[in-house]
């Protein structure tokens, strides 16, 4: 099974212009997205998917492989379908741009269960939700499985609701990775948008209200994403202390 990771990067961004490019410690944020996914021991091959010159150019400076895609794509999973199009896969996993500090072993959870699973059309990551601000929280996306382990509903709301007003012993974040078979990647942007996917701002309720389902296996990975200059200095704290734990004897 050959699988590819492809990670979207678009300069344009209504609260953090030029995002990948924001240096971290001296160094872009795409590289860091580039490097750590490379270092997944499942993924053979890793592209970033750009309609920006300047991301291209900058991915080409570091080494990496990088493919210059349309600017009329409406979404990041559009700008992976183009990508998987273009180069040999049986598995394309969509890794976000901006996420500096992914960890390999995430990735290739995606990846083995889609070897498990040659049914499977498409899987992607949950984890427990530890901190009640977190649930509570719009931007923290939920994600409630069957027993079989598919999704049956993400929301930005808090889900399941306890009507009786008890927090619930178990709400899990969704952790926007995805893996994908390519046959079923190249389909998904012909499905028609969806009134769920509309109403949440969710893309991944398009695949659930057309009638497919989505494998949602559960890990300890955290999501450290960066949305506007602010995170920036959270982000290099964080990597300076993972540092310092390595140096040490």
């Amino acid at each position: 099974m050959r699988v590819i990771a492809a990670i979207p990067a678009r300069y344009q961004s209504s609260r953090f212009p030029g995002k990948p490019l924001a240096l971290i410690l001296g160094k872009p944020m795409i590289q860091y997205v580039y490097e750590r996914s490379s270092a997944a021991c499942r993924v053979d091959e890793v592209w970033v998917a750009t309609d920006d010159q300047r991301i291209y150019e900058a991915v080409k400076s570091f080494g990496g492989k990088v493919v210059l895609t349309s600017p009329n794509h409406e979404s990041g999973t559009e700008r992976v379908a183009e990508v998987a199009r273009k180069i040999p896969a049986d598995v394309v996993i969509n890794i976000q741009g901006d996420e500096p500090l992914i960890r390999p072993e995430a990735i290739d959870i995606l990846a083995e269960a889609m070897a498990e699973d040659q049914n499977t059309p498409m899987a992607t990551l949950k984890r427990k939700i530890s901190r009640k601000q977190d649930i509570d929280n719009p931007n923290c996306v939920k994600v409630v499985t069957g027993r079989e382990g598919f999704a049956l509903y993400f929301s930005r709301f808090p889900i399941p609701f306890d009507r009786d007003g008890h927090v619930p012993p178990c709400v899990y974040q969704h952790i926007g990775i995805y893996a994908y078979r390519k046959d079923f990647l190249l389909q998904i942007p012909a499905l028609p948008p969806s009134t769920l996917e509309q109403t949440e701002r969710l893309e991944q309720l398009r695949i659930l209200e057309n009638g497919y389902k989505i494998k949602v296996i559960e890990t300890d990975y955290e999501s450290y994403g960066v949305d506007t200059p602010e995170d920036v200095p959270r982000i290099e704290s964080m990597l300076m202390k993972t540092s310092l734990k390595l140096n040490q004897p």
